[in-house]
Order: C-alpha cells, then sequence, then structure tokens
C-alpha cells in the first residue's frame, strides 16, 4: 500500500507540483483544499478533500479517512501587495490556520511535517546571497506570518517532538516539463506569466514596479527557482523525516538573481514579441534583492535544481500559458 501523505493547498500552483512529484516517488498525495484559489482540475495524483486548514475536526478526519503519515503544508495566502493593505487577513490565514493544522497532526500522532516557507522572511537583506543563518527581519506581513509559522513549527518540535522541514524558497517560477500543470493565479500577480501575457496580446501591458533599486539595471532582482525543483526538494525533504533525519531549515534558490528587465528581455526571447511596459513606483515591501545561498539545501538532501535556468523556466510557462489560451 502507498503511504499516504496530506498536502494542504494541493490544488494550488506549489502544491500541485508537489502532489505529482510524491506519486512519481511512490506516494499517495491527498490534496486538501478549499478551492479559493486552487483548481480542481489540478488534482490528478490522488484523491481531493475540499475543507478549509482552519477547520480541525476536517483535517483530522481527513488524516484518519486517508491513514496519513505524514503533511506537506502549502495552503496559505501568498500576495505580498495584499498583505500589507491587509495584514489581519494573512495573519489569519497562514497563522492561525497553521496553528489548526498543528492541533490536528498532534491528535493524529503524525510526526512529519514539511512547510513551505519564503525567503520574504529575510526582508531587506544585508548580504547576497542569503544564508540560513542570516537574520530573519520581514518587511510586510506575508513574510511574517510565514516567519510566525516557522516558530511555531520550532517550538512544536522541542515540545512534542515534531519533525519539521522548514523550506525557503525564492521566486517559483515556471511549469511542469510535461505540460500537465501550471500556474493559475487570479488575479495574476506573479512577473513571468505577466509579461507573457503581455508579450502575447492578452494585456495592455505590464507594470515594471521601481526603476530605481540600487541593483546593477535599476529594477528589482529575483532568484528564481522552477516549481518542478522546488517540488522535488520537498520529497527529498520528507523522505529524510521519515528516515528519522533531524529537522532542518533549507533555502531553495539558484544562486543567481535576475532583474525585472532580464526576465522581460528572456520572455521576448522566448516569444519573438515585444513586452509592452509601464514604468510605475515601488511596491511597499518589496526589496530590492533576494538572492539564495541554497548549498545547504545540495548538502543536505543531495538536491540540484535541473529546471531553473531562466530560459528553461520561462519555456515551461509559455507552452502552459498557450494551454490555457486555447482552453
Amino acid at each position: 500500500m502507498q503511504t499516504a501523505v496530506l498536502v494542504t493547498g494541493g490544488a494550488g500552483y506549489i502544491g500541485a507540483h508537489a502532489c505529482k512529484a510524491l506519486a512519481r516517488a511512490g506516494y499517495r498525495p491527498i490534496a486538501y483544499d478549499n478551492l479559493s484559489t486552487g483548481h480542481r482540475h489540478a488534482v490528478r495524483w490522488g484523491p481531493l478533500v475540499e475543507a478549509d486548514i482552519a477547520d480541525a475536526a476536517r483535517l483530522v478526519e481527513a488524516m484518519r479517512r486517508h491513514d496519513a503519515v505524514a503533511v506537506m503544508h502549502f495552503a496559505a495566502a501568498i500576495d505580498v501587495a495584499e498583505s500589507v493593505a491587509d495584514p489581519a487577513l494573512y495573519f489569519r490565514n497562514n497563522v492561525v490556520g497553521s496553528l489548526a493544522l498543528l492541533d490536528a497532526l498532534r491528535a493524529r500522532r503524525i510526526g512529519a511535517i514539511v512547510f513551505s516557507s519564503t525567503a520574504a522572511v529575510y526582508g531587506a537583506p544585508q548580504r547576497s546571497p542569503i544564508a540560513e543563518t542570516d537574520p530573519q527581519r520581514p518587511v510586510n506581513p506575508y513574510g511574517e506570518s510565514k516567519l510566525a509559522v516557522e516558530r511555531m513549527l520550532a517550538w512544536h518540535g522541542a515540545a512534542y517532538g515534531l519533525a519539521c522541514g522548514v523550506f525557503r524558497y525564492f521566486n517559483a517560477a515556471g511549469a511542469d516539463p510535461d505540460g500537465e500543470i501550471g500556474e493559475e493565479h487570479s488575479p495574476e500577480h506573479h512577473l513571468i506569466p505577466l509579461a507573457l501575457d503581455a508579450a502575447l496580446g492578452r494585456r495592455a501591458a505590464i507594470d515594471v514596479f521601481g526603476t530605481d533599486y540600487p541593483t546593477p539595471d535599476g529594477t528589482a532582482v529575483r532568484d528564481y527557482v522552477h516549481v518542478a525543483d522546488i517540488a522535488e526538494a520537498h520529497v527529498a525533504g520528507l523522505r529524510r523525516l521519515m528516515a528519522g533525519g533531524e529537522s532542518f531549515c533549507l533555502n531553495l534558490g539558484v544562486g543567481r538573481g535576475h532583474s525585472v528587465r532580464e526576465v522581460i528581455t528572456a520572455v521576448e526571447r522566448a516569444t519573438g514579441r515585444a513586452v509592452p511596459q509601464h514604468m510605475a513606483p515601488r511596491r511597499p515591501g518589496d526589496p530590492p534583492a533576494l538572492v539564495a545561498d541554497a548549498r545547504l539545501a545540495r548538502a543536505m538532501l543531495g538536491w540540484t535544481p535541473r529546471c531553473s535556468d531562466i530560459d528553461t523556466i520561462v519555456r515551461t510557462a509559455l507552452a502552459h500559458r498557450a494551454q490555457l489560451a486555447d482552453a
């Protein structure tokens, strides 16, 4: 019998890719999602439990019914600008919801969880690339909410023996190389799908938020890591925990950043079309650069990103956007 893993947010962008990676590795993913931002059609590798992360009773029942032995936790609100405008939503969804999940884990005596965190916990770092030991000083409520969950996990580990794997990944991007799933946010806020839509004539232009950052071309720099590589890291981390390995906190990134202008150039290269642009002021809470030092993940898990060069990221994202247009 396949080992069942409950995947909160399993109908979402990263959660769905993790479900596919789990199934490929021989696990049975149980997607747990309220479908507020996820998609039913993205659940292809196991059953869907349609319920909210804050519903501890439904969580316990889903874990019991499917005999889950571990959890991957992706369910969260994730938009930085929205978190600045409505911080209460982010602390309610991300922190209170995670506490309900931890209560359910204790009720079912499940001893391993892999958590989807973010580079936003570092805030505006003083050096680049960023190591896991660097100070965590979030500059927006999204990052604060994720850091709060990291700390809850650490204390639960100390008090209850919960084995916790935390991944702070940088900019998740791209789409399933097999073309089965991809990024489908509504509204869309991420640079690559927005730039693709502008190049393909599906939107008038994209906003470039900030051209006066202290970066080589004045636009914000981010470390883009392919979503399929992120999913593979989560499977490797789960295996480590289930084999008795110690809890960990690891960055997931490539170690090289790309500016907004460089990403736009990659989109123009992939599509053969210009990306119409509108220059706009910086968004509140956006640091100038976020680039990962991911050497620890490579050493501890043997994880090597295979799809995370910018051209592969853009090419796979383009293929998925084309499928959405044809649907």
